[in-house]
């Protein structure tokens, strides 16, 4: 079991730096790839298999996927109406695969914070100390352009720091790291 803790850890790190990339990516370009959004998905299904062979059930994986479709089919009209981008769409219906489905509250709160924050920085740059960065907010806000791979990201890389934090804390005081030693 040890061992499928330590994957599992080493996972949630590697998707955890390849949503900081996607963050500045998106933050500086607008864009989202879908190689970046495949390497996710691949890392949160590896997350939620080593989930599963540690408690014995694929139920976490089905609620991840229902979670996954459903929010694909409800932001799939907006992306048609030019509301959202292709990108975006694509990174929200992966989050389910990588969060997990018990911790899609946290997801959800953690990203209703983040974009409110977002929002409020494009619509009052002048908060900002830096001239230079003020000046690209601004000519975000006048484009229309909001990077929302950024909150995603965010959000998701706080609910997989949670969760590593619980999973390191829970080893700890079962003595399963000890074990390791």
């Amino acid at each position: 079991m040890t061992v499928l803790l330590a994957a599992s850890l080493v996972f949630k790190g590697l998707a955890i730096l390849l949503l900081a990339r996607i963050a500045w990516i998106d933050f500086s370009t607008q864009r989202i790839s879908n190689r970046d959004v495949l390497l996710l998905l691949c890392l949160g299904l590896g997350v939620l298999q080593f989930q599963a062979l540690q408690t014995h059930s694929w139920l976490e994986m089905g609620i991840s996927a229902f979670g996954g479709a459903a929010l694909f089919l409800a932001l799939f009209p907006f992306w048609l109406l030019r509301k959202i981008g292709a990108g975006d769409v694509k990174l929200m219906s992966i989050a389910p695969l990588l969060i997990g489905g018990s911790n899609l509250f946290v997801f959800a709160i953690l990203l209703l914070v983040f974009a409110i924050g977002t929002a409020g920085v494009i619509k009052n740059p002048f908060l900002l100390p830096a001239g230079v960065f003020r000046h690209y907010v601004q000519h975000m806000d006048r484009k229309g352009v909001v990077p929302f791979g950024v909150p995603i990201s965010a959000a998701a890389i706080c609910a997989l720091a949670l969760q590593m934090y619980h999973a390191i804390v829970v080893a700890t005081s079962s003595g399963i790291l000890e074990q390791l030693n």
